[in-house]
């Protein structure tokens, strides 16, 4: 009887030391997740189409009350900039189409194409703001840009793709002026990657040391919006230039 007593004692004491190892495994295992930059996998969130029945009910031009009339989305419900009226300071009717709402944590996909030697982008994480004229003054750009032929597409990291004036894409992967680019945007918990032609690009986090180091080091070293926010309006930039956008939706993400 005492023998047999023993042996179950042991056993229990065996097994609760096991449990506190395995504990102890687990909150350090806990501990080095919470450590990874790795986002936790998301549920698919429900996408919202952006253009919606030939409208532009979700856009405005940057710091103006509506679309402006240069921006126009054609039978097939492809958006585009119409550069046909361009007076002393641009496309008349134009700026920057920016969304009427702001995002965080959010998931972008869109096409896009250019005009032979045109130049666009994609603004995001945008403030609007009186103080600021445009878009590009707070928010980082994914280029848009014919590579062949446009004269900023000379100068590293001012390529199609790129994370503009501070990541240089790799691969290299945009197709020629007048075919369709697709982009995927990922923002989520203060990163960001971007997404072209199926591959992924650039990859940053927008928030802590390494990120002010990149802004000093940049064309943006002195505009003190440039880069601070981790949410924000999205733009679709006016650069005088033939631009073509479709399929433009997002979504949500789950933040950690």
């Amino acid at each position: 009887m005492y023998k047999l007593t023993f042996t179950a004692l042991m056993a229990v004491l065996m097994l609760a030391c096991g449990d506190n190892a395995n504990s102890g495994e687990r909150a350090e295992t806990d501990r080095e997740v919470a450590r990874t930059d790795q986002p936790a996998a998301d549920p698919e969130g429900e996408w919202t189409d952006l253009v919606t029945d030939g409208n532009l009910e979700n856009w405005h031009s940057y710091n103006e009350d509506g679309p402006g009339s240069a921006w126009k989305v054609d039978e097939d419900g492809v958006l585009y900039l119409d550069t046909s009226n361009k007076g002393e300071h641009g496309v008349v009717g134009g700026g920057d189409l920016t969304t009427n709402d702001s995002y965080a944590n959010y998931e972008l996909e869109l096409e896009w194409k250019i005009g032979e030697c045109g130049n666009s982008g994609i603004i995001y994480n945008v403030k609007e703001t009186d103080e600021l004229g445009d878009s590009y003054q707070s928010g980082p750009e994914m280029q848009i840009i014919d590579n062949s032929c446009h004269p900023d597409a000379e100068i590293e990291k001012h390529r199609a793709g790129d994370l503009y004036d501070m990541v240089t894409g790799e691969p290299e992967n945009v197709n020629p002026a007048g075919e369709w680019n697709t982009v995927r945007l990922v923002v989520k918990d203060g990163s960001v990657e971007q997404w072209q032609n199926g591959e992924m690009i650039v990859s940053y986090d927008n928030t802590g040391a390494q990120w002010d180091s990149m802004i000093a080091q940049s064309k943006f070293k002195d505009w003190g919006d440039f880069g601070q926010y981790t949410s924000g309006k999205i733009s679709l930039q006016d650069h005088g230039d033939p631009v073509w956008f479709r399929n433009i939706r997002i979504r949500q993400l789950d933040a950690k």
